[in-house]
């Protein structure tokens, strides 16, 4: 697939998802696309500062609307499993595991169609909350976070059990992994093989898609079908953790 109409794609799937449709579907979708035309690190890098960028249009929509106490529950261990998950990042990419980096990409991929597949489950089981649920739903969404960009399913599979309203949902939502992906910045540039700034400059037309997508994402979450729109995006989603995990290299 041509490099153009990946990074293209990706961007407006950003700014779609930063938009509310389709929810964090869009987003998971980024790095394995990205990975189709170039090795997986630097699809995980590249996908950064595009999320970086459209999470300043997420803040400015939904400032000081997070739930102060789950921020303080989850940020803390999030940022702990930033740091391991950059450990990871950059041990399999400065070792030219580009391969076992895709494994791991395709299985954490298949985690959020599955998640998703069964997630709106949680809202009906009998739940009584403990501190321990925000430090593990927080390290393990850094952890994914940083490996693979797909830290959404446990972090959303938390909140989904809180009694928060939708808007702090949103608000927490967008203050954490802004945070979150702001903390992955050093870990990214601490290896060559991660984020080629020449790379990122070469993609820098796209940028102003991200907007345009926040921009469609709001316009249209009421006239397209949002149920239908993420369901097209997990049978990409399928599709694309079975590329990963079956691919030769």
């Amino acid at each position: 697939m041509n490099v153009i109409i990946v990074v293209a794609i990706a961007c407006l799937l950003i700014g779609l998802s930063k938009g509310g449709l389709g929810g964090p579907v869009p987003v998971a979708l980024v790095t394995p696309l990205l990975s189709q035309v170039m090795p997986a690190s630097q699809a995980v890098g590249i996908a950064l500062p595009l999320l970086m960028f459209a999470d300043l249009f997420a803040l400015k929509f939904y400032w000081r609307q997070w739930d102060g106490q789950q921020i303080k529950l989850m940020l803390p261990a999030g940022l702990v499993g930033v740091l391991i998950g950059s450990l990871l990042l950059v041990t399999l990419a400065n070792s030219g595991q580009n391969v076992a980096l895709r494994r791991i990409l395709g299985v954490f991929t298949l985690i959020v169609v599955i998640y998703k597949v069964g997630g709106n489950r949680l809202t009906a089981l009998h739940y009584t909350p403990h501190n321990w649920h925000g430090y593990l739903a927080g390290i393990t969404s850094g952890f994914g976070s940083a490996l693979a960009n797909v830290g959404a399913p446990p972090f959303t599979a938390y909140m989904l059990l809180q009694e928060v309203t939708p808007t702090a949902f949103i608000g927490t939502t967008t203050l954490f992994f802004a945070i979150i992906n702001a903390a992955k910045l050093p870990g990214v540039l601490s290896s060559q093989n991660v984020l080629n700034l020449e790379q990122l400059v070469g993609i820098l037309w796209a940028v102003p898609l991200i907007p345009m997508g926040v921009w469609l994402g709001r316009r249209f979450i009421n006239i397209i079908n949002p149920k239908a729109f993420e369901n097209l995006m997990l049978v990409l989603l399928f599709g694309a953790s079975l590329t990963l995990l079956f691919s030769a290299s």
